[in-house]
């Protein structure tokens, strides 16, 4: 994790050009962690999860509408590494990566957005087996995250949100208990 932190601060200089006009038109990383408690009935392993990721968004792919104080909703690609640890469930780790659109609601400020994702991707964990446990090393997951970002200086952010996540591998396994697991992240964001 730290290490995760002193590469992301050690390459923005490189990618750091001109400030973009707006913030949804630049490249972002976030890096963002939080807690994690089961919910469902997927399984009756009582799952805690610390959930990490780096995400990158891109600049805006759609800017869907804005009014005349500045209010704008746009669309941004996002894409995050996931890195997570499972304090409580027969398994350990789960590392995967994940896609989905970033909706954007930016205030008129330009200094505060909510935020919007839903998505998914795969992943790889140290499965349990077992009949409530994971049934395979490969899994797929399917994510949703609602929060807000309040922008500090002109490149760096704070964020929190709700964040919940699912895995499960489709049916590949028989039985095919998944985890659903919902709670908060908080992070900071870069921008270049």
């Amino acid at each position: 994790m730290k290490l995760l932190c002193v590469l992301g601060v050690l390459t923005l200089p490189a990618f750091s050009g001109e400030v973009a006009s707006h913030p949804w038109d630049a490249w972002e990383f976030t890096l963002e962690s939080g807690y994690l408690w089961n919910v469902g009935h997927n399984t009756d392993i009582p799952y805690e999860i610390i959930p990490t990721q780096l995400t990158l968004r891109s600049p805006v792919a759609w800017t869907l509408w804005k009014d005349e104080n500045g209010a704008t909703l746009v669309v941004r690609n996002r894409f995050s590494a996931l890195f997570e640890a499972i304090t409580r469930g027969p398994e350990d780790v789960y590392i995967g990566l994940a896609g989905a659109p970033s909706v954007e609601y930016w205030f008129p400020s330009h200094e505060t957005s909510a935020f919007f994702s839903i998505g998914g991707g795969f992943g790889w964990t140290n499965s349990s087996g077992g009949a409530q446990g994971l049934g395979q090393d490969f899994t797929f997951n399917w994510f949703t995250q609602l929060g807000l970002r309040q922008k500090i200086t002109t490149q760096v952010s704070l964020l929190g949100g709700i964040y919940f996540i699912h895995h499960s591998n489709l049916g590949l396994t028989d039985p095919n208990p998944g985890i659903d697991a919902l709670g908060f992240t908080l992070g900071c964001g870069w921008t270049f």
